[in-house]
């Protein structure tokens, strides 16, 4: 175990504490819970910054740390979704859960095939992340309440879903004729 992998652990860990904050009966819970999810949005970003700089990238850190990331951000939207209730909100909330599943169900698939390098990660997907991140920590942070900052991160969410949406598109184009291979042996 090492520095990289107890900060993903961590952010794995801080999930219920931002469930928690989120459903107290406070006018300061949505702002506690956005501040842990943030933290914890920032030991994405740490864990990898460090892993490579110390050069302590581990098979169970490259496990975890998709799996965290993806845990916290389903989460999140989840969250937000039960409270929220809308459109705006349900739409790219389900086009980045539904994006996850497809990709990595594509990641695997490839793996097994041994062409897991033709669906690695993109600067697209960092910033679909970016945009993602930022959105959830304004609503996250806010009541459901129509403001300026809700808007601000229900368009930043739809962002993320449209740059969502352009990955997983770049993602099955890179494996199309890995895809297309198997149905012209039929």
């Amino acid at each position: 175990m090492n520095i990289p992998n107890l900060l993903t652990v961590l952010r794995v860990l801080l999930i219920p504490c931002f469930i928690l904050l989120f459903y107290m009966p406070y006018q300061w819970s949505y702002m506690a819970a956005s501040s842990v999810f943030a933290v914890a949005a920032a030991t994405d970003w740490l864990d990898g910054y460090l892993a490579r700089r110390l050069q302590q990238s581990t098979p169970f850190g490259a496990f975890l740390d998709p799996v965290a990331d993806k845990l916290m951000v389903a989460v999140a939207l989840v969250l937000l979704v039960q409270t929220h209730a809308n459109f705006w909100l349900t739409l790219p909330a389900a086009v980045i859960i539904g994006r996850e599943i497809v990709v990595s169900a594509l990641r695997e698939w490839m793996a097994e095939l041994g062409a897991r390098a033709h669906v690695a990660v993109s600067n697209l997907g960092k910033w679909k992340t970016a945009a993602q991140m930022l959105a959830l920590v304004i609503l996250l942070g806010n009541p459901p309440v129509v403001t300026f900052w809700v808007i601000l991160g229900y368009g930043l969410l739809l962002v993320a879903a449209g740059l969502t949406l352009w990955s997983m598109v770049h993602y099955l184009l890179a494996a199309w004729p890995h895809l297309r291979e198997g149905s012209e042996k039929k």
